[in-house]
């Protein structure tokens, strides 16, 4: 594909999905239009990179759909003064969105080479200097480095853990994909209080679940 092929792409990919799912905040719509979804993108599947459809990583893990990304960027309204924390890191590319916009982005892979991989295609596009990449398992949040302004989760989780929403700021945002296939909600938390949360339901979607998330009891009889 080449770079008219690319751009024509991308273009369509903000005009026929982003824009028609309601995405109209302009700042998230500049930084996808000028963040290089092809380059995070494996090889194998680069002709894919502007599709409606979630593109395999190694490890069994997978990039979200570019709609979703857009709606979960337009949902948490990141400011210029947020420090981010992103649990699961992945090809990279939903990190360099996050960098973008946020003052400080904290991102935790349980995968070592999706992380190195990941962390090589943000040096080459000059987005390390707001980013810190860590191998580890942020299922549980991370803790050492809160509060957030803002948590992301990448992937879904059966159930929500509560150390989660304990590591926002006051007036911090927390996203997650919360269920079991084929339910999933789509979860946008505001920590409105020392001891309360506000929790709305945005859509439903499905995606591949973190490593290591809590599972739901199961009844045994």
């Amino acid at each position: 594909m080449n770079y008219t092929n690319i751009e024509q792409a991308r273009f369509n990919m903000i005009e026929q999905q982003i824009r028609p799912a309601e995405v109209l905040d302009p700042r998230v719509l500049d930084v996808i239009s000028n963040t290089h979804r092809e380059d995070f993108v494996p090889e194998d599947y680069r002709s894919l990179a502007f599709c409606d459809t979630c593109i395999p990583l190694s490890n069994d893990q997978e990039m979200l759909k570019p709609i979703l990304e857009a709606r979960v960027l337009q949902a948490l309204s990141i400011q210029k003064t947020d420090k981010v924390l992103e649990i699961g890191t992945g090809s990279g590319y939903f990190t360099a969105l996050l960098a973008k916009l946020a003052k400080e982005v904290i991102t935790i892979e349980i995968v070592p080479e999706l992380s190195q991989a990941a962390e090589a295609k943000l040096a080459q596009h000059n987005l390390t200097d707001n980013i810190t990449v860590v191998v580890g398992d942020a299922a549980e949040g991370w803790a050492e480095r809160a509060p957030y302004d803002v948590i992301a989760v990448t992937g879904s989780m059966p159930i929500l853990s509560d150390s989660l929403q304990t590591q926002l700021s006051i007036g911090g945002r927390l996203l997650a994909i919360v269920g079991i296939e084929p339910a999933m909600s789509v979860l946008l938390i505001t920590r409105i209080g020392e001891d309360q949360w506000s929790e709305e339901v945005l859509f439903e979607t499905v995606v591949s679940a973190l490593k290591n998330t809590q599972k739901p009891q199961q009844f045994v009889f």
